[in-house]
């Protein structure tokens, strides 16, 4: 084993203690095995320049290739959400901790994921136009009559008949928790922001292979 790569595994090592800490959900061994393949997943960005994090279009194919995501908007919107100081890269910080929402949150931590997925314009609500962009996007491809925009303009109404509990004609943060608590399905009501079971334990059997079980 050479020096350096010695010298990076005791880096790592020290990284995913800490990080196994200041996250919940991973324990130090996941957090480590999460670090390496970062850095596997950083070598294979054609950006080389860009030392600091993995990119757009690197995150985009892992969340559609690995988590079975499809829509575009969405996507952009988890890239935003994992990307907690908005300088375009997910850090290996933001990745742990994103991660440990997606794959493994609680109930109260996926409802303000999803909720901060659908806040497209970050101002604490989601607006009827929020809700229609993101339904056009996310149905688009199954509607086929003529207007499907009217469609849509009745689905929006038929979600904030259900979840708009103040009745102002927007959804607050609290209302969306309200109506995921009484009704967990209406989580993911304007597209799909979360892995599937199935793509999460295919991943974690992927990351985490050489790992003793708990």
């Amino acid at each position: 084993m050479s020096e350096m790569s010695a010298l990076s595994r005791k880096l790592i090592q020290n990284l995913a203690e800490t990080l196994s800490k200041q996250v919940k959900h991973f324990n130090k061994t996941e957090a480590e095995c999460l670090i390496q393949l970062f850095n596997t997943l950083l070598g294979e960005q054609t950006e080389r320049k860009a030392p600091n994090g993995l990119d757009r279009g690197k995150f985009r194919n892992i969340l559609h290739n690995t988590f079975g995501l499809t829509d575009d908007m969405i996507m952009d919107r988890v890239f935003r959400a994992f990307d907690k100081d908005n300088d375009s890269y997910i850090s290996v910080k933001e990745w742990i901790e994103g991660l440990a929402v997606f794959l493994r949150g609680t109930l109260n931590e996926k409802i303000k994921f999803c909720f901060d997925v659908y806040d497209l314009n970050g101002d604490g609500y989601i607006s009827r136009e929020e809700m229609f962009h993101m339904l056009k996007s996310s149905l688009i491809r199954q509607l086929t009559e003529e207007d499907p925009d009217e469609g849509i303009k009745d689905l929006v109404e038929i979600i904030l008949k259900k979840m708009d509990y103040d009745h102002d004609g927007r959804l607050s943060y609290s209302d969306f928790e309200k109506a995921v608590r009484e009704e967990n399905l209406l989580l993911e009501a304007f597209g799909s922001c979360l892995p599937e079971a199935k793509c999460i334990q295919a991943f974690e059997q992927h990351a985490f292979q050489d790992t003793p079980s708990p």
